[in-house]
């Protein structure tokens, strides 16, 4: 049980502290509820590309990491369709550092069009080399428009493509910053060895007097139903062919996420998952073959993807899968494989919140999915699954007009 108080400042900055007394190590993780899926359709990459400005300085403090550094503290960030999450380690005795280094950045940044130069530079090197010139790496920027027609989860978090980001101008950036990194849209959680009050008089001092934003409520475009299976293959120079079916499913809070989250663990999770006692090492079809989910807040996907061995054909590889696929949905898994995968996420949930870092980051997201106490109860969620449950989500999960299937062909020359 992981115990917190919560306040929220008079400009809407929530605030949520958990007392840990066993480690003379603080975290302070801030989340922005912001994330690719805010971007205009002509211009995305915005969210990831923001990420990396906010380490360009601020108004008050050219170099975030000197002072941090400093004071022996590390950081870092990350993207998602969902939210932007920044979060510090650091001394205990140096947690005002902390607060003075996230209020000047959320209160103005430097906006230099050099730092902005800098991190365009930065950001389209990593759109090449992990998206374009990686074997594989233009996956999701193929499966997710096939499979999305009008909601933005239709791009990945680096943007559509690099003129989005190596067109942008400081005047965009600007506005984006203003839009959505204010006080009113983000999630302060810390965990250390603090009285509450003393987080609040920190809380109030460095980030009381921030200006909240004119945040608007979200009108994003809804995705209706697919269906009809949609198809779309590709020829790249890789080395093996490889298969990935996504199927749509429910949103982060839906009654069925912790069932479907669950079917894919059932599938793929370990040596005596399904997939692999039947397909890795028995039919000796694929190399590897995972089922996962991809989690996001609203309506998100759920993928297969897999590496044929070679002179395995495609038809007869797709055919295996849904064999699989279509026995989830005509007979109850048995009582023994449910439990298995239901201790797996127990076992998952209670190292997690052996980290602090984990818990700070746990706690924000919880908070804003509506119920800090989240972080607690999700774990019954899992428990409650039954077989008929796994039964009846798989059914409506795993129809062939739900699916948007990639075949990803290997060729010598492209």
């Amino acid at each position: 049980m992981i115990h917190f108080n919560e306040h929220t400042l008079s400009n809407g900055l929530k605030v949520i502290h958990h007392a840990d007394n066993h480690s003379p190590i603080a975290v302070m993780n801030l989340l922005y509820n912001v994330g690719s899926k805010d971007e205009e359709p002509s211009k995305t990459g915005f969210a990831h590309l923001f990420e990396h400005l906010m380490f360009g300085g601020s108004k008050n403090i050219p170099s975030y990491d000197a002072p941090l550094q400093e004071v022996g503290g590390e950081n870092n960030a990350f993207t998602s369709s969902d939210i932007t999450n920044y979060y510090v380690t650091l001394p205990k005795s140096a947690i005002e550092t902390a607060f003075w280094l996230e209020s000047d950045r959320m209160n103005e940044l430097a906006f230099t069009p050099k730092s902005l130069e800098v991190q365009k530079k930065v950001v389209v090197e990593e759109f090449k080399q992990n998206y374009l010139n990686q074997p594989y790496g233009d996956v999701y920027l193929l499966l997710k428009p096939l499979a999305y027609k009008n909601h933005p989860y239709q791009w990945p978090t680096i943007g559509k493509k690099i003129e989005h980001i190596s067109e942008a101008q400081l005047s965009d950036v600007k506005d984006f910053f203003y839009k959505h990194y204010r006080p009113n849209n983000a999630i302060l959680s810390i965990v250390g060895d603090f009285e509450f009050k003393k987080i609040i008089d920190l809380s109030e001092k460095w980030f009381g007097d921030i200006p909240q934003g004119e945040i608007k409520e979200r009108t994003l475009p809804i995705e209706p139903p697919q269906t009809e299976k949609r198809i779309l293959s590709v020829e790249r120079k890789v080395p093996q062919d490889a298969i990935y079916i996504a199927f749509h499913m429910c949103s982060r809070t839906h009654k069925d996420y912790h069932t479907t989250d669950l079917i894919s663990d059932i599938l793929s999770t370990g040596e005596s998952s399904r997939f692999y006692e039947e397909l890795v090492l028995g039919r000796q079809m694929f190399s590897e073959l995972n089922a996962y989910i991809t989690g996001e807040i609203e309506p998100a996907l759920f993928i297969v993807g897999g590496k044929l061995i070679p002179e395995v054909k495609m038809d007869d590889a797709e055919q295996a899968i849904w064999e699989l696929l279509n026995q989830m949905c005509q007979v109850l898994v048995h009582e023994n494989e449910l439990e298995k995968v239901k201790n797996k996420v127990l076992t998952i949930d209670a190292y997690g919140k052996s980290s602090a870092l984990n818990k700070a980051m746990g706690l924000a997201y919880a908070s804003l999915l509506g119920d800090t106490n989240f972080i607690n109860s999700e774990k019954e969620h899992y428990l409650k699954v039954c077989r008929q449950d796994i039964l009846k989500v798989a059914k409506a999960l795993f129809a062939e007009t739900n699916s948007s299937t990639l075949y990803y062909n290997k060729v010598d020359h492209v």
